[in-house]
């Protein structure tokens, strides 16, 4: 079904724009980027996989939140976040949420 991913900064209340995002798939103990994008106006992205189809593997989604934070003029302790995720049913759909600030974050699989 696919891949999305969705950025709150939740220091602030609104969707995280613009941050750059890269996808990555682990073959055989090395990463191997298959896609990249960036957030919408809305913080939301469904195009990291592009024209590749969602296989029972590890992936990883590497965001650059170190751009987002310094246009915001906001020191930041995380220049990115790596979150590591493993496709056990390409049937279903796998959305990846990241709740963050610049001094932390956290994840869950969303619906």
């Amino acid at each position: 079904m696919g891949l999305s991913t969705h950025i709150l900064d939740i220091a602030i209340g609104r969707p995280a724009a613009n941050v750059s995002l890269t996808l990555s798939l682990l073959d055989r103990g090395t990463w191997h980027p298959i896609g990249s994008d960036h957030t919408d106006a809305d913080g939301r992205c469904k195009t990291l996989l592009g024209d590749h189809a969602l296989h029972a593997a590890t992936y990883k989604i590497h965001f650059h939140t170190a751009d987002y934070f310094h246009h915001l003029n906001v020191a930041s302790l995380y220049p990115f976040v790596e979150i590591v995720f493993t496709v056990t049913d390409p049937a279903e759909h796998y959305h990846i949420p990241l709740l963050l600030t610049a001094n932390g974050y956290t994840t869950y699989r969303g619906s």
